[in-house]
């Protein structure tokens, strides 16, 4: 399966329809006093929409990445508008004062972390723009709290929603790569120590409101930081050897996409997707590659069709889908 201008276009029109929706809305906010009271639009004048702040900045991904991909797509100019009128200096200084109050410590980390540093990274790819350098600021804070944090994360989080911590190194470490040396030196010194060492993988995913694989994040993190004659022994005996793959990765159920905790388990069959097609590039040559693709395949097929539909899905899931369709690009 592959990213058509059709769907580009129908993900650009999801998008664009909640970037901007402040209501419903659920807030990560610590509040030191009743002043600190107020709505979504007066926190944070970017990242507003989407019903969460995460969602929001990873819906601007999607919009900006297909803007590139598609630049004559008929949704292109509105993507332009926007961004114009919402990635101002004036409203990133709000977004970037609100991370600079002591309250904001944990603010959406690690998830909301990594999204904000790979929108900058697309942005940053649009020349005739000055997006890029306007978000700059704000991920450059972003970065310096990622180093902070692994300084004081004496043990991974592994579970398959938001407090994941390698699905937001995927994201930090590409940004990373061409941009601080110095964060990408201590995220892969800290995921070898985490994660190095790991084999025989036979934990109780899925759970029942997860939208990433604890494995498959891992293992994507670590083929971009083992060398690959490293990951590949170390990928075989951790999901391979033990007939996890084969045995336990497959596509699952969604009960009620009304239920937004339920509804992330359409996430989890994109999310799998991108990881499976993002490893079996890696992989190259494999003798597993036929099962990996068909993984990969058979859970993209279970969920994309439900990209749109209930707005539980319909803020976040465009962006996993994207994911999983530029992987093998």
């Amino acid at each position: 399966m592959e990213l058509t201008p059709e769907l580009a276009s129908s993900f650009a029109r999801i998008a664009l329809g909640h970037v901007a929706r402040e209501y419903p809305h659920k807030l990560d906010h610590v509040m030191a006093g009743d002043a600190d009271v107020l709505s979504p639009r007066t926190l944070h004048p970017v990242f507003f929409g989407s019903f969460d702040w995460h969602s929001c900045v990873h819906g601007w991904w999607t919009l900006l990445t297909l803007r590139r991909l598609y630049p004559d797509m008929p949704e292109a100019r509105d993507i332009e508008a926007l961004a114009d009128a919402t990635f101002t200096r004036e409203k990133l200084a709000v977004e970037l004062a609100y991370l600079d109050r002591p309250e904001s410590r944990g603010f959406e980390r690690p998830y909301g972390w990594g999204w904000l540093l790979y929108l900058h990274h697309e942005a940053a790819r649009h020349d005739d723009r000055e997006w890029g350098a306007r978000l700059e600021p704000l991920a450059s804070a972003f970065a310096d709290r990622f180093g902070d944090y692994l300084r004081v994360l004496t043990y991974p989080i592994t579970v398959g929603t938001h407090f994941n911590t390698s699905f937001a190194l995927v994201l930090a470490r590409e940004w990373a790569e061409t941009r601080d040396a110095k964060l990408l030196a201590t995220i892969d010194e800290w995921s070898l120590a985490a994660f190095g060492q790991k084999r025989s993988y036979d934990g109780w995913e899925p759970g029942g409101d997860e939208f990433l694989s604890p494995v498959l994040t891992v293992s994507l993190l670590m083929s971009r930081v083992m060398p690959h004659s490293q990951f590949v022994p170390w990928f075989e005996d951790l999901v391979l050897a033990n007939g996890w793959l084969e045995r336990d990765c497959r596509p699952v159920t969604v009960s009620d996409r009304s239920d937004g905790k339920i509804a992330h388990l359409d996430g989890l069959n994109l999310s799998r997707a991108w990881c499976l097609r993002e490893v079996d590039r890696l992989l190259g040559s494999h003798r597993a590659s036929q099962l990996i693709s068909d993984r990969a395949r058979a859970h993209l097929e279970a969920a994309l069709g439900h990209v749109a539909g209930d707005y539980m899905g319909e803020h976040w899931l465009a962006s996993f889908a994207l994911l999983a369709l530029l992987a093998d690009r």
